[in-house]
């Protein structure tokens, strides 16, 4: 299989790798995921949402974890669940860090090893350790770990069978910049060779480097799905506030009043603006020539709600 080029669409007629028809999952009078329908393909794609969307419960329907409540899920074109067969084939991170803090970080990953029957044992660990950069610290016991720590040698874990699928949930959670620059390496790395990763967050930030095909769900529902660029016109689409600090926030104010991409400019203090805007990136161009030409100084501009969160209440409300 030809591996897909990251950021691109996948190759025509490549059948997708999980495909998820009208699915529906719910405990008692809660539903969790609502009517969701997508395929996903190999490459890098981002289950966003807030906290409560559903992601984590659509995640383990994937896996063959839970059953359904209605539709269906059908992953490298086979049924999930009741399918040992297949489970070889992916390779789960959950949540929550689930880790037996006696054990040292190699032993851990070699009980996953041990319950995937992987053959050639030590070499697939030596491996697995080798990619996640923890081959120093494969003696010490998890219990002495950081958070970041334990998050990538739960990622070894994962990746000791070799699986073709990867679902990782919240696989960032507590991990330092510098460990999740190398985590989405290796997620860029693992998709160029041919695997199908989906990796959840709530960050948008953390996973616009990295995926190819961003999934968003708000109330367990499929908000919007498309690549990144498609989602940041979303972001332009809605009103942004904007806190613009200068020199003489009344004198700035008069002025930006003035052009057509400021809806309203509320003074916050002698120093601070408080701006609306439905087209932020002509404001940031904007914002600066407006102060040369007033003599005023710019000190700071700072999208007030540039975040996953606010696309979802837009969303929400259209």
């Amino acid at each position: 299989m030809t591996p897909p080029v990251p950021g691109g669409p996948p190759p025509t007629g490549t059948p997708p790798t999980i495909s998820v028809t009208n699915l529906s999952r719910w405990y008692g009078s809660v539903v969790a995921v609502n009517g969701v329908s997508f395929d996903v393909h190999p490459g890098v794609t981002g289950l966003l949402g807030p906290n409560g969307a559903g992601k984590t419960t659509l995640l383990r329907v994937i896996a063959g974890l839970l059953k359904p409540s209605e539709g269906a899920v059908t992953v490298l074109n086979q049924p999930v669940r009741t399918n040992p067969s297949l489970w070889s084939h992916i390779g789960v991170m959950p949540e929550h860090d689930g880790v037996y803090p006696f054990l040292t970080g190699r032993q851990f990953v070699a009980l996953n090893a041990r319950l995937h029957n992987v053959r050639d044992m030590e070499a697939s660990i030596d491996r697995s350790i080798d990619a996640v950069q923890l081959a120093d610290a494969q003696h010490r016991t998890l219990g002495s770990y950081s958070h970041g720590m334990r998050q990538r040698m739960r990622m070894a874990a994962v990746l000791v069978h070799d699986p073709r699928v990867l679902l990782l949930d919240e696989p960032l959670s507590g991990t330092d910049p510098k460990q999740r620059a190398h985590f989405l390496e290796l997620a860029r790395r693992l998709a160029s060779e041919g695997r199908t990763i989906v990796i959840s967050s709530h960050v948008l930030e953390e996973i616009e480097t990295v995926a190819d095909r961003i999934l968003l769900m708000i109330g367990g529902k499929l908000a919007a799905a498309g690549d990144f660029l498609v989602i940041r016109r979303k972001l332009s689409e809605r009103p942004f506030h904007v806190r613009v600090v200068v020199s003489d926030a009344r004198r700035m104010a008069a002025a930006l009043i003035e052009i057509p991409e400021v809806e309203s400019v509320t003074v916050s203090s002698p120093t601070t603006l408080r701006v609306l805007s439905l087209n932020v990136e002509s404001l940031q161009r904007a914002v600066p020539k407006v102060a040369w030409v007033k003599g005023v100084r710019l000190i700071r501009f700072e999208p007030l709600d540039d975040s996953l969160e606010s696309v979802f209440s837009y969303l929400a409300e259209r």
